[in-house]
């Protein structure tokens, strides 16, 4: 359509851009090595010391994945999110999925893993031992090194590049990074590593080795397991080995800080783990094509763009058909001129079906429009044209409070205003019924059917008291459920089809030679 407006864009975007099931990914087929007879399952539950969402039990490692963003140009890189918890527990949330969630924005492809847990009781909060002297530190470290090694087998099928692969842990998921960092081969190197606030006890402390990936090192002065100065030495280390790292040591911030917002310094991390990765080239696209997300953001920001400057200095439109308007000659002698004034269902109406348009009927609809906008632009597009006749439909954009909220009265008294201008121009007035509609994809939350009922009522009712003519389209095509016939609708919605206007063009037509036969 020549003038598709931005609701109707905003709905079929809604359609398109639908977020699907996350993915998960088992990370070994069958029971995991050196767990083969663990017989627990996973469990989320609500920690109430840590006053948040965790997982215990894990048994059989998976990688949850999070796809880069569509709209951003394909970056290739990906990272596998280790969340922290002391081998008892994963902060899935605070230091798992909200990452992934904010990194993939930016059009990097993440990866939670789920690695094995010590076996904790489900109906209590269970404390964190000492995890040097835990027997499942080893098997984690395995899940964290078999998760890079899985990713670098299947990058094809993720759109990955096999040399943008890395790992951030936070916490005990810091230990499993800094280790895949520390040991590995060429299948599971990963290429670059984060570690926030990582546990290093001497006893899982291990020397950089040449040539190791870059390390990202984040932690608090005031963390209570004293990973600020564990922090440190691990920097010294890959200085040592002229290895490239960066570390942030914030005043504040405690241990477990990860994605939460606390007000303070440490809340910036993220931003900085952001530049660091900018500075990597991490974020360099495969390649300069646009994606069809992204070219359809860009269409988007231009139309969001265009309707603001129109809702600022043109907000009923009027110069929409000011070029129109003025090759419209003064009506022939004995010309019975018909203008059709509405929204988007008066102005598709003319895109599907042109030649129900030719001749005498003249279309005036602007998509989106509520009865403000078209009681402003009524003189301009109805009484200057001259027309015998004038068919009002409006209502159904308010309701979706196109231009804000407002009381059906107001509704309603903009159409009856339209109205009495007509009358008193010597224009017969048909006003039609508000078309079902079930919701309003480009606003969700509001049910319109009460209020399209009640609207009909208030305008069938006018149109009786004051001799007008009145199209019900409403009863025409409804279903059992208040709701508009599928099959009559280009959207499901709202909008109909050609076969939903060929419905009511009989009845538009009726309308007409009803008005035109009254004196």
């Amino acid at each position: 359509m020549k003038y598709l407006s931005l609701f109707v864009f905003l709905a079929i975007a809604n359609c398109v851009f639908a977020q699907t099931p996350r993915k998960v990914i088992q990370l070994y087929t069958g029971a995991a090595p050196g767990s083969e007879n663990w017989t627990w399952n996973e469990t989320y539950k609500y920690n109430n010391n840590l006053k948040e969402q965790i997982v215990i039990n894990v048994s059989h490692p998976t990688l949850t994945v999070f796809p880069a963003d569509p709209v951003i140009q394909a970056t290739g890189t990906s990272v596998i999110i280790c969340p922290g918890g002391g081998f008892t527990h994963l902060s899935i949330d605070n230091e798992g999925s909200d990452l992934a969630e904010w990194l993939s924005k930016k059009g990097i492809t993440c990866f939670v893993l789920k690695y094995r847990l010590e076996h904790s009781d489900s109906s209590k909060d269970n404390k964190t031992s000492k995890i040097e002297y835990l027997p499942v530190v080893p098997l984690a470290i395995e899940d964290g090194k078999n998760a890079i090694a899985y990713l670098r087998a299947h990058a094809a099928e993720f759109h990955l590049k096999t040399d943008r692969i890395g790992i951030i842990g936070f916490s005990a998921g810091g230990t499993i990074a800094v280790t895949a960092a520390s040991e590995y081969n060429d299948q599971n190197r990963p290429d670059f590593v984060a570690a926030l606030y990582p546990y290093l006890p001497s006893a899982l402390q291990k020397p950089a080795p040449e040539n190791a990936p870059p390390l990202f090192i984040a932690a608090a002065s005031d963390d209570r397991l004293n990973s600020a100065n564990q922090n440190v030495i691990l920097y010294n280390k890959w200085l040592k080995a002229k290895d490239s790292v960066e570390i942030h040591i914030y005043k504040k911030g405690g241990h477990g800080f990860g994605m939460r917002k606390q007000n303070i310094s440490a809340d910036t991390w993220a931003d900085r783990f952001s530049d660091w990765m900018e500075q990597l080239g991490l974020y360099k696209p495969i390649t300069d094509e646009k994606t069809d997300a992204q070219k359809f953001k860009e269409g988007m920001a231009g139309l969001m763009k265009a309707y603001d400057d129109r809702l600022h200095n043109d907000w009923a439109w009027l110069n929409r058909f000011a070029d129109d308007n003025s090759k419209v000659p003064p009506p022939a002698p004995g010309e019975k001129r018909v203008v059709f004034l509405g929204n988007s269902i008066t102005e598709n109406w003319i895109n599907q079906d042109p030649a129900f348009f030719k001749g005498r009927y003249i279309n005036r609809g602007i998509g989106g429009q509520t009865t403000p906008q078209m009681l402003v632009r009524f003189r301009e597009d109805v009484i200057n044209l001259k027309p015998t006749v004038v068919i009002i439909e409006a209502g159904t954009n308010d309701i979706a409070e196109n231009t804000g909220p407002s009381k059906l009265e107001n509704v309603a008294g903009n159409i009856f205003s339209m109205a009495e201008l007509a009358k008193a121009n010597h224009i017969k007035v048909i006003l039609s019924s508000v078309l079902p509609a079930s919701a309003f994809p480009w606003h969700p939350g509001i049910n319109p059917t009460p209020s399209i009922i009640k609207l009909n009522k208030m305008l069938s009712d006018y149109a009786m008291a004051n001799n007008l003519g009145y199209i019900d389209y409403y009863s025409s095509v409804v279903n059992e459920n208040k709701a508009f016939k599928k099959e009559l609708t280009n959207d499901g919605f709202v909008h109909p089809n050609l076969a939903g206007y060929k419905i009511m063009e009989p009845l538009a037509e009726k309308g007409i030679n009803e008005a035109l036969s009254k004196k």
